[in-house]
């Protein structure tokens, strides 16, 4: 009994400790968005007991109506589960039924679309952090069909940012450096500040490569300065490759042609070139994000089509990149890397290929590079030298996340949040 006890212990321990990553479990769900409400483009982040909502669309392209549920799970700053009952972090229902879908109409691909306004007045966060938004059948858990990612904020610290040239001489051309100080509230009970603030950085809103647990370079009383090179320097990438896919009757100057058949669509796009050592040539981006749209009917989300749309990345001299595996990327991937994000390299073509199904809109997409075999991680990052180029003076959007933990506390809260956009913001060395 003892022994057994042990390991039921362990296992909990160890689930306890696991993060809950992001990702489409059910293979019939499409097109999952989570955004600030009215915006596709924004994160999802609202601010605690404020009337801010999110709102969430998807589409099961299993075109029966069935029965789907919501819950939210608190998460430190490390996307672990929070030791608490849901009673501790949900004001209301632990579970809330998805009331409002519709089944498409005039597109070739049937689905059912569907759709709420989060946080709904029965289901409320009530405390400030991570949190996991976990959608799934039947009300029972374990039917899960997908999970994303949200913020609450109670705004407790003021952030002040910069973005700054490094002062290292080999990447001052290719990265940019984010420099801020926090100014914490008085009300927050800091007494220890390397084990009670975490401090966090994201680029153009992506967690595969997010900068986590940086380390102030000064502290005095209720602020932290920092200016740190170690800890707060990204490489720059390039402005994001684009693909309007708003119609596919309208052919956009990014599409190569398309097959059309009385149930499907195909669309082929240009092949990509090899933009690592082109300068930069700077042009409005969405940063790696997309929005549902389609110029041929009323509601893109349930009137909007898909087309099976095949992507080519043409490498330099026309051969494979030695010791490197090819990935698109982008939020509509939802930064993942797997077969689907994939490109395999064809020989015969000179060209690294994959297919995606995707729906009318407008695309951001990148192509980079992850060492054969491996997966991304805090000494695997992705990387866009060799597929697109780094320069300082591309456009990007930085987020600074900070995080307090009170003595006695069982989570990470979220206390403070400020964005920086490198072009309007940097100042030069």
């Amino acid at each position: 009994m003892k022994h057994c006890f042990s390991i039921l212990l362990a296992l909990f321990i160890l689930q306890v400790k696991a993060q809950i990553p992001e990702m489409v479990v059910a293979p019939n769900i499409a097109t999952v968005q989570l955004f600030q409400n009215g915006n596709q483009l924004a994160y999802p982040l609202i601010r605690l007991n404020a009337l801010e909502q999110m709102e969430l669309h998807f589409d099961d392209l299993d075109p029966s109506v069935k029965s789907y549920y919501y819950t939210y799970q608190l998460c430190n700053a490390d996307w672990t589960p929070a030791m608490l009952s849901q009673f501790d972090f949900i004001k209301g229902y632990s579970q809330t039924r998805l009331t409002t879908y519709r089944v498409s109409s005039v597109a070739f691909t049937k689905y059912v679309h569907y759709q709420a306004v989060l946080p709904d007045r029965n289901s409320i966060p009530s405390r400030s952090g991570n949190y996991i938004l976990k959608v799934f059948k039947d009300g029972d858990t374990s039917k899960l069909l997908f999970t994303k990612r949200f913020l609450v904020v109670d705004d407790k610290a003021s952030i002040s940012a910069a973005i700054v040239q490094p002062f290292n001489s080999q990447i001052i051309r290719t990265h940019h450096k984010v420099q801020f100080r926090v100014n914490f509230s008085e009300q927050l009970n800091l007494m220890n500040y390397l084990q009670q603030t975490k401090v966090m950085i994201l680029q153009n809103d992506r967690w595969d490569n997010a900068i986590t647990h940086v380390r102030p370079t000064f502290f005095n009383r209720n602020i932290m300065d920092f200016d740190c090179e170690a800890d707060a320097v990204f490489p720059a990438g390039k402005e994001w490759r684009w693909l309007d896919l708003r119609s596919f009757r309208l052919q956009s100057d990014r599409v190569l042609n398309a097959i059309y058949t009385k149930t499907s669509t195909e669309i082929f796009v240009k092949p990509d070139a090899d933009r690592s050592n082109l300068r930069v040539n700077f042009f409005r981006d969405a940063n790696g994000a997309y929005y549902i749209q389609n110029t041929e009917g009323l509601n893109p989300y349930w009137q909007g089509d898909y087309a099976t749309v095949h992507f080519a990345f043409a490498p330099a001299g026309g051969q494979p990149i030695r010791g490197k595996d090819v990935y698109i990327v982008g939020r509509f991937t939802n930064y993942e890397y797997n077969s689907k994000t994939k490109l395999v390299f064809n020989a015969e073509k000179g060209l690294y290929e994959t297919s995606l199904f995707l729906k009318q809109g407008y695309y951001d997409y990148a192509y980079v590079t992850i060492d054969q075999g491996t997966q991304p991680g805090p000494k695997q990052l992705p990387d866009f030298q060799q597929t697109e180029g780094n320069y300082w003076e591309s456009e990007d959007e930085y987020t600074i996340l900070v995080y307090y933990k009170a003595l006695g506390g069982r989570h990470d809260e979220l206390v403070g949040v400020s964005k920086v956009n490198s072009m309007t913001n940097k100042t030069l060395r």
